[in-house]
């Protein structure tokens, strides 16, 4: 049973805060960046620090301690995260099945993906639904950092992502693709003198980086090494891809991708380069182990009926 803070009453009895300030402050808490936040609830920084200041003056203290630099929470913005945390999830499931119930349906699969290629994979989606009227299929974007937590909180049922996962709570379930590498460079870099390119050459220049995720995990899709031992440096911490693409155009990187991105995101200001010594970089499903339903195994079962996406 978790301790409720004193805060919580207030919601309930003054109703000082709305659901969806609730929702700013864990996503502020998650993100410990306004900026991001805001990006991920599609509201302006400034509707984001407003909900923030609100909180803080009714209770009286603040819950983060910021600078310029840096946002990170208070003790007491880690104890009530905590139990907000609990709440917040109890109540927004608690909607979801009064919505749910009122179009027939009887529960929601949440899938979280890193991959672009969402339409590539529609049969997966169209053979769930088809097979599965009961179930609502909800598909999200996944943010880069700290790839897995959205599985460990509740936030989503499945992630696609790419493989391998070596995480003891969570489960790997089918492969859906796997594809051939390239390199996005910006439009006049040196590089585009070719017209592929080895991993060797990647060392030659800086790439981006992803924090807080595993090392494994991110070192399969941005080796630390190249095949002869030369170290591949990281410079920029990115969340999505919007910022890779700045950090590229802008010859601060280069950027390793799967060959999907070049159908998806074609660009004047962008070269995409085959990277002819690299395997192909598979995508699968994870899924929480602790967390498995009927809805998740039905979705793991049509992806293996289904079978991966052809080469």
């Amino acid at each position: 049973m978790p301790h409720f803070h004193p805060y919580m009453a207030q919601i309930g009895e003054m109703g000082l805060v709305e659901l969806r300030d609730i929702e700013i402050f864990l996503t502020v808490a998650e993100e410990l960046h306004f900026g991001r936040a805001a990006e991920r609830l599609h509201v302006s920084v400034a509707r984001v620090s407003q909900a923030i200041k609100k909180q803080e003056r009714a209770i009286g203290a603040e819950l983060f301690a910021r600078n310029s630099h840096s946002v990170r929470l208070t003790q007491l913005g880690v104890q009530l995260r905590d139990d907000l945390r609990q709440l917040h999830q109890g109540l927004t499931q608690t909607l979801e099945r009064a919505r749910l119930a009122a179009r027939g349906k009887t529960g929601t699969l949440r899938v979280s993906l890193f991959p672009a290629n969402i339409q590539e994979l529609r049969r997966y989606w169209e053979t769930f639904r088809a097979r599965h009227p009961q179930w609502e299929l909800r598909l999200r974007v996944s943010a880069y950092q700290d790839p897995f937590a959205q599985l460990r909180n509740g936030e989503v049922d499945i992630l696609v992502t790419w493989l391998p996962i070596e995480e003891p709570d969570l489960t790997v379930g089918p492969l859906l693709f796997a594809e051939p590498r390239v390199l996005a460079v910006a439009g006049d870099h040196a590089l585009t003198r070719w017209s592929s390119v080895s991993l060797e050459a990647v060392s030659d220049f800086q790439h981006i980086a992803v924090e807080p995720a595993p090392d494994y995990w991110f070192d399969h899709y941005v080796p630390v090494l190249t095949p002869k031992g030369r170290s591949i440096d990281r410079i920029a911490n990115v969340n999505n891809i919007e910022e890779i693409f700045m950090h590229t155009v802008l010859g601060e990187t280069v950027t390793l991708f799967p060959i999907h991105v070049t159908r998806y995101f074609p660009r004047p200001d962008i070269a995409y380069l085959p990277v002819k010594d690299m395997d192909a970089l598979p995508y699968g499903l994870v899924w929480l182990s602790a967390a498995e339903n009927d809805m998740i195994r039905a979705f793991a079962r049509v992806a293996r009926d289904l079978g991966p996406l052809p080469d």
